[in-house]
């Protein structure tokens, strides 16, 4: 089969001929379609975190296809059935944070074209209990982006505790940033969108944003503040200390400011302001299965859906060289036709 291999860090990636994947039990494969490019693969490739991926690499956790093969004991899906491998390529079952439903946070888990081969590639083994089923009104290029923006943006949402009618903050119009205007809105929830350039701010009010603030022009906390008394929430998907301190400062007393950017610096937090006026700061990290499938329930019925570019699989480098370069409105996906 054709795939793309890191074989070291910060080095291009090879389009190769290597073996399909053998099944083993619990164990499918899935001939891919599509897999969306994420920053955490360009992470991956570079060898940028301090827990390094395994070495020859096939990145990608945003692949999704259709079932080809499956173990004996796969009883759950059939051949034919469309489905997404994310990020969670497993975890064990059996842990606290399993057994509560926090999946996400299992300290033994596998991530997809991370510690196990992912999507950039023809097949794909995947574990036959963590994968999702498309709905099949969403098309495959759809549904990539999101097994991992899509589902990350939705969980930060529903971390933040935020209820309809709340005024919530979405820092980054970017692929995340995009992505959480929509959810926020589907969810009821009214959205300040934080970014620079009015072409980025005229596709957050496309999306839905009821209110825009430019931080090159104005400073969005004292904005925020000034005009609505704060957020009951902000998501920042930006990994500038200067993002995270105005993210900060601009929810209200008793708000939730929720991080999933990961940001290469350390980011101090004021106590004394935390302390003071209550305010909480989380970490939200991809989603659980059930996220998913809700999150892929909203593109379902028309009111989420990503901006996306197709490129071949075979474009890879082309495509981290524009995301080093910060060139990419929306998500690219990759294509694996023939």
């Amino acid at each position: 089969m054709k795939a793309a291999l890191v074989h070291a860090f910060k080095q291009p990636l090879e389009i190769q001929t290597v073996d399909k994947p053998t099944l083993t039990p619990g164990s499918v494969l899935v001939e891919i379609a599509a897999c969306g490019v994420c920053h955490t693969d360009l992470h991956a490739c570079h060898g940028d975190w301090p827990v390094k991926p395994k070495l020859p690499l096939i990145p990608g956790h945003e692949g999704v296809g259709t079932v080809v093969a499956k173990a004996q004991d796969v009883t759950h899906l059939a051949l034919g059935d469309r489905v997404g491998v994310p990020w969670l390529h497993s975890a064990c079952g059996h842990c606290e944070h399993c057994l509560k439903g926090d999946e996400n946070l299992c300290p033994q888990q596998q991530n997809s074209g991370y510690s196990v081969d992912g999507g950039y590639a023809q097949f794909t083994k995947a574990d036959a209990n963590y994968v999702v089923k498309i709905p099949d009104n969403v098309p495959f290029v759809e549904a990539a982006p999101l097994f991992c923006a899509g589902v990350t943006t939705y969980k930060a949402l529903k971390v933040s505790g935020a209820k309809p009618g709340d005024w919530v903050s979405i820092v980054g119009v970017g692929g995340l940033g995009h992505l959480a205007i929509q959810y926020a809105k589907a969810m009821g929830l009214n959205v300040v969108a934080v970014d620079s350039g009015e072409e980025k701010l005229a596709l957050a009010r496309d999306l839905g944003a009821d209110m825009v603030v430019d931080y090159t022009q104005q400073d969005p906390a004292q904005t925020i503040q000034t005009e609505l008394g704060g957020v009951q929430a902000i998501v920042c998907t930006a990994v500038s200390k200067s993002a995270f301190t105005s993210s900060f400062h601009s929810v209200k007393r008793g708000g939730v400011c929720v991080l999933v950017g990961l940001p290469p610096e350390e980011m101090p937090i004021p106590i004394f302001d935390t302390v003071l006026k209550g305010v909480s700061v989380v970490g939200s990290i991809v989603g659980t299965r059930q996220d998913l499938i809700e999150c892929l329930q909203f593109a379902a019925q028309g009111k989420v859906k990503a901006i996306i570019e197709t490129k071949p699989l075979e474009a890879i480098n082309e495509v981290f060289e524009q995301m080093l370069n910060s060139e990419i409105n929306g998500r690219i996906v990759l294509t694996l036709d023939e």
